[in-house]
This record gives C-alpha cells, structure tokens and sequence, in this order.
C-alpha cells in the first residue's frame, strides 16, 4: 500500500509517498481501508516538529489524524464491527496514519459513520467534533442558558464548536472575518468582527471561552469571563494537569507549569478556571456525535477536498490559516 510520510521534521518541510508493509491488526484493532482523511493543524505542527516532546514520534512516520472508510479485517476480539461496515475515527496518539490506504485502529477509537453522511463528509469531523465535544460536554459542562465565547467561529473547530453548542442551549458569541455568514447559518447569536472590533470590549459575562489562537487572545479573553466560569485552550499553552495526564516526566511537568503560569495566575486572579486541551481518542463520544449528525444537530463544514496525490498542496492550503470548515483528502476515487 501506499501513504504520505514525514521523513524528516522541518516547517512547510513536503511529505513524501512512499510504498508501506500492510498495517498489523492486533486483536482489539480493526484494519480499515480509508477513503477520505480530514486534515488538521494539528498535522502541521506535528510535521514542523512542534510537539516532539509531547508526541515524539520517529520519522519516518505516516501522518493524518481523521479517517472515514470500510472495515477489511476484524481482531479477533472485536464484535462490535463487521467487515463491510462504514466508520469514522479519530485514531489514539501512537497510532495515527490515516494519510495512506489502509490503517489498522482500535475499535475503541471508532464508530459506524453518520447513514447521511459521504465519506469526505464524514472525515471531517472525528478530530475536530471530539475536540468540541470534549472542551464544552466534558470539560464546559455547557447547558441551556450557558452564555459562551468560540473563538475563530469559522474555523474547523469553531463550526463544530458553534452547533454543538446551540445544541446544548448555550447562547454564543463568535469572533470571525470573512467568515460572519457561515457562523450566522450555523446558529451564533453574536458574530463579532475581529478585523474592526474589539471582542474584549462587546462581551462581558461569559461563562466558557473556548480559545484557539494566539497567546494575546487568550490573555484578553480572561476579562470576559465571569467568577467561576471557564477558559479552555487549544493552542496552549498546556497547562500541570495536561501534564499529569500525559504521564510527563518531572522535568517537562515544570516545565509546562512554567509555561503556563502567567495565564493560570491571571484566570485564578479574575476567579477563572484555566484548562488547557489536547483532545483523546473515542469511538463512544464519536457514536454520540454520529446520531446528533444523523438528527440534524450538527453538519460538517469542508472549505476544499484534495484529490490523494496533492497531500503537500492540501496540507499548503491548510498553513494559510483561511480554511472555513476543514480541507479533505480524497484518498480513494468515489467509484
């Protein structure tokens, strides 16, 4: 089989397609033929070296965090999938690769796709709904009457974050650009202009941000949020108990609390929770998510799809940072 590479770490550094040996399927994993994969900056930061020492993985290495397809093999102690069956996944850090033919999952980070959905549909929501699902349900608590700030509205996670939260009954306020309308369509209250408007002096009150910019952003956005509300970030930077989950050594514990200190104390000085979010893998939430797609709650959002030899120009237009909704690849040809 076939699949694009990192072959060595560097910023914009091109993947190379390479031919791969067939993937080993444990006995809790599925081998999964995939049809279209979602890109994420994620994959990005990962190519430019950006988090060895959080995810060190060893080049050479196949990239690609989102997948749709069909399941072609079953470990033999799976029963909750047949092969035949179309699913979705965000696979678990150390075993991504989702930019190539075949990958082999475990079946606890997988789940049947949407029935309404096609497969470039469906590949782009896995990582990026997870990561909303995870920052508002889990960690936001969000619920009717919850008044929210999304950040960059428009963006992959930002349309997901948008639904999912009018889902809930929150009322939401977005920052975006040219991106106003579809933030609109997708059910925000309040759209602010970041190009001509100051968030920081709009809004007041919030009881959850979900942020994912820039550390001035993040910082400003302290000032909008309530006693007792909440502050999740996606750009970091990571705070002790992100660390304590990752099972970090000493060393980058305190490191990461260093790194994290001035936005911990500024939170903790307003009466502000501050967290920071590196989404996990799983097949249950994503079921979840599956039937609130096939109930009309949610809909992904694709800025472009790419056809599988044009990776580096898909992941090229990923880096420019205009993408509404997300960048695809196609890597099987629809029949």
């Amino acid at each position: 089989m076939r699949g694009w590479v990192v072959e060595r770490y560097g910023k914009g550094r091109s993947l190379a397609l390479v031919d791969l040996p067939e993937p080993v399927v444990g006995d809790e994993d599925l081998l999964v033929e995939v049809h279209a994969a979602g890109l994420n900056p994620l994959d990005s930061k990962i190519r430019d070296g950006e988090f060895q020492p959080l995810l060190p993985y060893k080049p050479p290495f196949v990239l690609g965090h989102d997948l749709a397809g069909r399941v072609v093999a079953v470990g033999r102690a799976v029963r909750e999938f047949a092969v035949g069956d179309a699913v979705f996944a965000r696979p678990r850090d150390g075993r991504i690769g989702t930019l190539a033919q075949r990958i082999a999952v475990p079946a606890a980070d997988v789940a049947l796709m949407p029935a309404n959905l096609s497969m470039v549909e469906a590949a782009a929501l896995p990582l990026t709904a997870l990561t909303a699902w995870q920052a508002l349900v889990d960690l936001g608590r969000v619920g009717p009457g919850t008044k929210v700030l999304i950040h960059a509205g428009s963006g992959g996670v930002g349309v997901l974050a948008i639904q999912l939260a009018k889902h809930l009954g929150a009322t939401v306020a977005t920052t975006a650009g040219s991106g106003a309308d579809l933030v609109r369509s997708l059910g925000a209250d309040t759209v602010i202009d970041y190009r001509t408007q100051d968030f920081a002096a709009l809004l007041t009150d919030q009881d959850f941000v979900l942020a994912s910019q820039d550390a001035e952003t993040l910082t400003r956005s302290v000032s909008v949020v309530k006693p007792g509300g909440m502050i999740v970030s996606l750009s970091g930077p990571p705070d002790p108990a992100f660390a304590r989950a990752q099972g970090l050594n000493l060393a980058l514990r305190a490191i990461l609390g260093l790194m994290s200190w001035r936005i911990r104390r500024r939170a903790r000085a307003h009466g502000v929770a501050y967290r920071f979010l590196f989404m996990k893998a799983d097949g249950a939430q994503l079921a979840r998510i599956a039937r609130l797609v096939e109930g009309g709650a949610i809909r992904p959002v694709i800025e472009r799809s790419f056809g599988f030899d044009a990776v580096n120009d898909a992941l090229d237009d990923l880096d420019r940072g205009r993408a509404k909704g997300k960048v695809v690849v196609e890597v099987m040809s629809p029949a």
